[in-house]
């Protein structure tokens, strides 16, 4: 059986592609455990509803704007804790209020 080197180098490049495919999926969700860790009452929230308040964070043009998300976010978990008879502590995570939580790139004016 003859091999064709082409045929060898695609198929090589194919298996490579789903294999990178793969870890960087795993990658992408474990990174998005993590930051999901800095939203205050994550453990209260679908990850729908983590991934809409990460892009309305994202999204908001001002620091100001940032707090009052924040702040509603924060009077939202509590009371939904307080329903689910769950304690959460009594202010979000300083690093969350500081704004240091947005990473590179964010949009900080």
């Amino acid at each position: 059986m003859k091999y064709h080197p082409h045929l060898v180098i695609v198929a090589g490049i194919a298996l490579a592609s789903i294999v990178m495919s793969g870890f960087a999926q795993d990658q992408t969700r474990a990174q998005d455990q993590i930051r999901d860790r800095d939203i205050y009452g994550y453990q209260l929230m679908t990850p729908q509803e983590r991934s809409e308040f990460r892009a309305r964070m994202r999204d908001a043009k001002t620091m100001k704007e940032r707090e009052r998300i924040r702040m509603e976010h924060h009077e939202k978990m509590v009371e939904r804790a307080k329903n689910k008879g769950i304690d959460l502590p009594d202010r979000p995570a300083a690093k969350a209020r500081s704004g240091s939580g947005m990473g590179s790139g964010g949009n900080r004016r």
